[in-house]
């Protein structure tokens, strides 16, 4: 998945309107129809490439919103974040 939104978020949009590959849904489009901004992981590319961190995590102001997740198979992802820091649990930023 990459990164993922937790239910602490707060549906202020920052994260859309950052995210270069438009990965990012708000909770009226969210496929699993939870109340929730949602990350696509088919198209979530953690940045690499476009920014030196993930862009929607930088912009949230809400700490610990966005977190990592496992990389989607085929999309890039950063090879600093290990397994261990991919749990679903761990802030991509603080």
């Amino acid at each position: 998945m990459a990164v993922k939104i937790t239910d602490i978020c707060i549906a202020c949009g920052a994260c859309i309107d950052e995210c270069p590959v438009e990965a990012i849904v708000d909770d009226s489009d969210n496929p699993t129809g939870a109340d929730i901004y949602y990350v696509y992981a088919d198209k979530c590319v953690e940045c690499v490439g476009h920014h030196d961190a993930p862009a929607c995590a930088e912009a949230c102001p809400t700490e610990g919103c966005i977190v990592w997740d496992a990389p989607y198979p085929g999309q890039p992802s950063r090879d600093e974040i290990g397994a261990d820091l991919r749990k679903g649990t761990t802030p991509c930023a603080e």
